[in-house]
């Protein structure tokens, strides 16, 4: 994990190897780690996230997100999901839908995600 700050927006960006991100208590622990680090911006690459994460009606997502959201963080999911967004249109709309938004974002890079906070 490192803290990196893009246009003025602190960013706490985990690591592509490590355990996964798969339940309420993992996104709590990345609220933990973004309040120490005074970040407002929780970068997660796709390596980290389970499998189970872009099958949507696992829940995984949404309690995530939610969980994020709800202290005032903002979540990015940064990394290649082409082959996941194929399998599902539900997964593409949520996507669609989400990075329309202010709070959840799907990204393919870092440069991606700084250019979404300038």
């Amino acid at each position: 994990m490192r803290i990196d700050e893009k246009n003025g927006v602190r960013v706490l960006i985990l690591a592509s190897d490590g355990p996964a991100v798969s339940t309420p208590d993992d996104a709590a622990d990345l609220v933990g780690d973004a309040w120490a680090h005074a970040a407002t911006v929780v970068a997660v690459p796709v390596e980290r996230l389970d499998p189970d994460f872009f099958d949507l009606s696992s829940g995984i997502a949404g309690e995530i997100a939610q969980k994020l959201v709800n202290y005032r963080l903002r979540l990015a999911i940064i990394g290649d999901i082409a082959e996941q967004v194929e399998a599902s249109t539900a997964l593409r709309d949520f996507i669609w839908e989400s990075n329309r938004g202010g709070h959840v974002w799907f990204v393919p890079d870092e440069a991606s995600l700084a250019a979404k906070l300038g």
